[in-house]
């Protein structure tokens, strides 16, 4: 893809991106992970309610 900004903003572009503070270093995206922290807090919530409306009713 091309860029549409002229050569000049196109290089101050670049140049904010290739900062230090631009190229941290990250842990690769684990859906499965995120999968089971998603169903384990809807199941703890879910038990959660549960007990509460045990205690209330």
């Amino acid at each position: 893809m091309t860029s549409r900004l002229n050569p000049e903003d196109q290089r101050r572009v670049d140049e904010y991106l290739s900062a230090p503070q631009h190229q941290v270093e990250r842990r690769p995206f684990r859906p499965w992970l995120l999968l089971l922290l998603v169903v384990a807090v809807t199941v703890g919530l879910g038990l959660l309610s549960r007990l509460l409306s045990g205690l209330v009713l």
